[in-house]
């Protein structure tokens, strides 16, 4: 359902426009509706969406084990039967069948211009060529080059290397290189802090650092911190020239493409991994506490691959647009599954990714317009603000437009939910909104995150694509469920995966038993070769909350999943996200998160729960749009947003909107925050509030903002 707020009531020209309409559709369906039933046959993609996909295997008292009814399809069947076990032997396979094609699209800066703004400002913008691509075997060959030049320059085999940089066809390349001499790649998102980049770097011993010619400035300062750190690769920008001075001194700086350069001319060996052999030290930029390294081993890495194989239908002629974190297992994972099934990967930036991004030059088109993709990776943040900026659009596309999409969507959703497609609307009504993605995109898979049910339908309607929503954590090599692309169901993350097993355990402080009616619930146990090999030199951790046990390894998620008849799992709640209030009643800060992020007026929220008051207060980054409307739907005088944001009766209304929207979500009357600060400072990964994934860092949050929490329950 979307969520326009304070809708207006219809003229009685557009009331009458939209009768008419309304009476033309009924006719044309009655017209055309036989022919839909035979050409779309609904009742196929019903009884697709209900069918069972995964079973109960085991059951005691205090939980249940699932696994999936699905069996292994033709790409996963290919990996068994060619003996690959590690990415190394994977990108042999590749290159071995795809050869020619493309692999890696990069696209082409032509220059940086300055852009006079209308109000005068100047901003540099970039003027874009095309995607140019390598072939499989320029990849292949590319990574045993950069390999042999890593050994050259004294790497060994079995001893780590960072990697600390924006996704690109070099990161990936860089990875396979490492693979191919067994060197563990220790991956570091490019958005973490100093400490923690430092943390990392100390903590894996390493003297090899990979990195970007944008990030290579910040080891300036960083070196002073990392005393093992002798060598510094970066990846090359296609304008600037990268400055060497101002570094600790002895410390090598060299270009990518010379280490490459190195390798060709070397006759070092490949060192293939065995499957045990530590593939990737993760770094969680973690919601909780200091950064923990997850060891993936390759076994771990190719179980994943072979899940995700089975799971999610690969087409010729697909193409994914890359721009996630490829220091985040989902993204690195979903790419290489990219690479062994023939799907080309373009990479791109939030940045150039639209023709209306902020670094796109006018006239210049966007990412999406140039590839033109038919898969993209994302991650709830992401589709959420896809989903208000529809929602905004249409708010403000005047009255008729605004009304007649309202009636388009929620006839589309209704013949959706019978099992049907409206071709024609879909032509007429939303291609346009598909053309800002390149008018291509036929699947969007979201990981990260659970992905509000809201959202999730928005998107599936608006952009007329397959929404797969799956559930994974590092520490499983983000493997446990994908969704069935033919599930129409929202809200829930899909069934197991195969080869992993999903148990479901009593978790009973928060109520959550597996004799619960009317569905099973529990804390989220994942078992299978997916799950890591343990947390990098903290023996105590791993033992927490890592089990051998019935042959197989499974690691304690922490987050609360309830089980439905068919097999699939809906995230419910999180151990860590449970606030007990003084009066009793239990409250998900999660799951209030969740709703109230999908109210307009809504950027960003953390809600805190204090368990000696009888209520809840939030911290919340509010829309400035929307605000401002706010404000003059009270009354109050223009003013700027820091104004707004500490202006008490805004901060009064702002807990009303969100008490309304509360109630249409259907939270209880405890669970909404009595009490708002608005934040005039949007969380960025940067400041260390929000992880690389964009999940609130709940401690950080509450740390920073310990004197408004004060304030707000004095209050």
């Amino acid at each position: 359902m979307m969520h326009f707020s304070n809708r207006k009531p219809e003229s009685w020209w557009v009331s009458a426009v939209l009768k008419t309409i309304r009476a033309v559709a009924l006719v044309f369906d009655i017209i055309t509706f036989p022919i839909h039933l035979i050409l779309q046959r609904p009742w196929r993609k019903r009884s697709l969406s209900r069918r069972i996909k995964a079973r109960i295997i085991a059951s005691t008292s205090n939980s249940i084990t699932v696994r999936s009814v699905s069996s292994p399809q033709e790409l996963h069947l290919n990996l068994v039967r060619h003996n690959v076990t590690s990415m190394e032997s994977m990108l042999c396979a590749a290159a071995a069948r795809w050869g020619p094609r493309p692999c890696l699209g990069t696209r082409t800066v032509l220059s940086e211009e300055d852009e006079p703004q209308p109000n005068g400002r100047v901003f540099k913008k970039f003027n874009m060529g095309d995607y140019v691509w390598r072939s499989y075997v320029d990849v292949e060959e590319e990574a045993r080059q950069f390999g042999a030049g890593l050994r050259e320059l004294g790497c060994q085999p079995r001893q780590n290397v960072v990697m600390f940089a924006e996704t690109r066809a070099e990161w990936m390349i860089a990875a396979h290189g490492c693979f191919k001499q067994s060197i563990p790649v220790v991956t570091i998102y490019a958005t973490l802090g100093d400490e923690a980049i430092a943390h990392g770097i100390n903590e894996t011993e390493v003297s090899t650092v990979i990195t970007s010619h944008e990030l290579l400035p910040k080891f300036k300062k960083i070196l002073a911190n990392t005393p093992k750190v002798t060598t510094i690769i970066y990846m090359e920008d296609q304008l600037k020239t990268v400055d060497k001075e101002g570094y600790k001194p002895g410390t090598k700086i060299i270009g990518y493409k010379d280490v490459v350069q190195k390798g060709a001319s070397s006759k070092i060996d490949c060192v293939p991994p065995a499957p045990s052999d530590t593939a990737i030290i993760m770094y969680t930029s973690g919601s909780t506490g200091v950064p923990k390294g997850v060891i993936l081993s390759h076994r771990n890495m190719l179980a994943t691959l072979k899940a995700f194989a089975d799971a999610i239908p690969i087409y010729d002629g697909d193409i994914l647009m890359g721009f996630l974190p490829l220091a985040h297992v989902f993204e690195l994972l979903a790419e290489n599954l990219c690479m062994i099934g023939g799907v080309p990967i373009g990479y791109s930036t939030p940045l150039t990714m639209l023709d209306t991004s902020s670094k796109i030059m006018k006239g210049t088109k966007g990412d999406a317009t140039i590839l033109q993709p038919t898969c993209i990776t994302t991650v709830p943040l992401i589709m959420d603000r896809i989903s208000k900026g529809i929602t905004d659009k249409v708010s403000r596309s005047g009255e008729f437009a605004s009304a007649f999409f309202k009636w388009a969507y929620t006839y589309k959703q209704l013949w959706m939910k019978r099992g049907y497609d409206t071709p024609l609307l879909n032509k007429l009504m939303f291609s346009r909104i598909r053309q800002l993605l390149g008018g291509r995109v036929r699947m969007m898979i979201s990981g990260g995150a659970p992905l509000s049910p809201d959202t999730h339908a928005q998107v599936r309607i608006c952009l007329c694509c397959d929404v797969v929503a799956g559930y994974g954590l590092t520490e499983t090599s983000s493997c446990a469920t994908v969704m069935d692309p033919h599930d129409r169901s929202t809200g829930r993350v899909g069934a197991p995966t195969t080869g992993t097993h999903v148990r479901l355990l009593d978790w009973e402080e928060g109520g959550y038993r597996v004799t619960n009616k009317p569905f099973p619930q529990g804390e989220i146990v994942i078992g299978g070769d997916c799950v890591a090999e343990g947390y990098y030199k903290n023996p105590e951790k791993t033992k927490e909350e890592f089990i051998d046990a019935e042959g197989r390894r499974w690691f304690k998620s922490g987050d609360i999943g309830e089980l439905h008849h068919d097999g699939c799992i809906k995230i419910i709640d999180r151990k860590k996200d449970l606030v007990k209030l003084q009066a009793g009643e239990y409250v998900s800060l999660g799951k209030v998160e969740a709703e109230l992020k999908t109210c307009p007026i809504v950027e960003n929220i953390c809600v805190y729960g204090d368990s000696t008051k009888t209520f809840t207060v939030c911290l919340l980054v509010p829309n400035p749009q929307h605000l401002a409307e706010l404000a003059a739907r009270i009354g109050l005088p223009e003013m700027d947003f820091e104004q707004l944001c500490q202006n008490p009766a805004v901060e009064k209304a702002v807990v009303k909107e969100l008490a309304d929207h509360a109630r249409k979500c259907g939270l209880e009357k405890f669970e909404v925050p009595a009490q708002v600060k608005l934040v005039t400072e949007v969380w960025s990964p940067d400041m260390g509030l929000v992880t690389a994934a964009f999940k609130i860092k709940r401690k950080d949050i509450q740390e920073r903002y310990k004197e408004d929490i004060k304030r707000m329950y004095a209050s």
